[in-house]
């Protein structure tokens, strides 16, 4: 199975996040047969693209949207730029690390591919029949749930403390993935909600001061819980579907040990007969 790898990427190359996905991506994929089983994308300049420390963590191909492309953060684009790539390299599943970026990428991936999408997976496993056996956190990690994904491409992001980053044993002398630098074809609806980041005035260098355009509502719903919650000893529910459900009520119960309120509530209270 061919991967799509969403990679987020900071001042010192790919996030930790990322490089856990790509683990985790890696793992989805199998062994290579044939033609790339993993696949990064980046958006950055194509000089920011590692190739040889992309192969260690076994990316067999990259493809690059550089600024002038597109530039910011812009999620119903970086979607579109995912679909795009999704459909050229025939992908059975799209992954990226359980971020607020990554969350929100894949959620507007699923609005524009009308698949469902598994949030906080811990481990996925391909079936014959073409679904994807996956466990997930829920419920910020007090529930692990297992879950039937069907559709294609799959759409999964990856728990940030499901495994830790492992690079490849490749052996010596392999050449470093291909980076091909991609073009996407977007719309300017894909444009209407961006991030930019401007020059403050008088500063040596770009400052960090993102401001969102436009705030349209959204139409994609995901489930699942934040993805920096560490996982708890919990039980585990079955489940046929990865589809959003209706939410049911919280629980009042709170966990043994916890610091929380209590689950049992005063009655109201009886008025007061007594006088002065």
């Amino acid at each position: 199975m061919s991967v799509l790898c969403l990679v987020e990427l900071d001042a010192a190359g790919p996030t930790d996040g990322s490089l856990r996905a790509l683990t985790f991506a890696r793992e989805l994929a199998g062994p290579v047969t044939g033609g790339p089983a993993l696949i990064a994308v980046l958006f950055a300049a194509a000089n920011r693209a590692d190739a040889a420390q992309l192969g260690r963590y076994g990316v067999t191909e990259a493809y690059v949207i550089e600024p002038e492309a597109l530039d910011g953060y812009a999620p119903q684009a970086w979607a579109r730029t995912l679909q795009g790539l999704a459909s050229l390299v025939l992908a059975g599943a799209v992954v990226a690390a359980g971020t607020d970026r990554g969350h929100e990428v894949l959620a507007h991936l699923g609005a524009l591919t009308g698949q469902p999408m598994a949030a906080n997976c811990l481990s996925a496993r391909p079936a014959a029949d073409g679904t994807i056996a996956v466990a997930r956190q829920r419920w910020a990690g007090l529930l692990i749930e297992d879950a039937v994904l069907s559709g294609s491409p799959a759409l999964l992001s990856v728990a940030t403390d499901a495994l830790p980053p492992a690079e490849v044993d490749a052996p010596a002398g392999v050449d470093p993935p291909a980076v091909h630098v991609h073009e996407p074809d977007l719309a300017p609806a894909d444009l209407a909600v961006r991030a930019e980041i401007s020059a403050g005035a008088g500063s040596a260098g770009r400052t960090v001061s993102p401001r969102w355009r436009s705030w349209p509502a959204c139409s994609a719903g995901w489930s699942g819980c934040p993805g920096w919650s560490p996982a708890r000893a919990g039980g585990r529910t079955p489940s046929r579907s990865a589809r959003p459900v209706p939410r049911s009520p919280r629980s009042c119960t709170w966990p043994a040990g916890s610091a929380g309120r209590s689950s049992t509530w005063r009655a109201a209270r009886a008025p007061s007969t007594s006088s002065r």
